[in-house]
């Protein structure tokens, strides 16, 4: 795991009444893992596995998950925000990215992962590496490569779009989102019994 647990479980969503924030969800409730709702694309050489890093959708990763992620994005902080200033955006879309070498002296370009949102097109503003070789951008057989991926904020994480590197593409999102509406609906149904126990 890459990052120490840095939130605490339960419901940090709620407020003072106890009700449930109307867009976040309480942590601590989800059930998923990441590779239920990772996005995949292979290539020659490298696979690709892409996840957002919205809290509207990690909080619906169970526990470890969420904690380690949300570990990650805190771990980053700070060259997120220099990010953030450097290009003018108030909230970047975040995403998880992995590359997967399937052969020797797998070559990757990180800039060439891009996104199509609502009919929009985005390419990475930023790249926070969080694996030491990244800048080497050639991996061995079965070594990975691992970063944070900063787009413009216009990416709408809970409607369908399209991930795209060296031309292929995945639109498995919106298969995604099925089981995210579902997962929403029972964390919302364990944290609301939680909460009256």
């Amino acid at each position: 795991m890459l990052a120490a647990a840095i939130l605490p479980t339960g419901l940090e969503a709620q407020d003072s009444t106890g009700a449930l924030a109307d867009d976040i969800l309480p942590a601590g409730f989800g059930t998923l893992h990441q590779e239920d709702i990772a996005l995949r694309l292979r290539g020659e050489n490298i696979q690709i596995k892409v996840l957002p890093l919205d809290e509207r959708v990690i909080r619906l990763l169970s526990p470890d998950s969420y904690r380690a992620l949300r570990g990650l994005k805190q771990l980053k902080a700070r060259e997120i925000d220099d990010a953030k200033t450097s290009y003018g955006v108030h909230d970047p879309s975040l995403f998880f990215v992995t590359f997967f070498a399937l052969r020797k002296r797998a070559r990757f370009t990180p800039e060439d992962l891009t996104i199509t949102s609502r009919g929009r097109f985005f390419r990475p503003i930023a790249v926070i590496a969080l694996t030491p070789r990244w800048g080497e951008q050639q991996l061995d057989q079965r070594e990975t490569a691992v970063a944070v991926y900063l787009y413009d904020e216009d990416i709408e994480v809970l409607e369908p779009f399209v991930v795209s590197y060296a031309g292929g593409s995945t639109a498995s999102w919106e298969r995604n989102l099925r089981k995210l509406d579902e997962e929403r609906a029972a964390v919302i149904a364990r944290a609301t019994a939680a909460g009256k126990s």
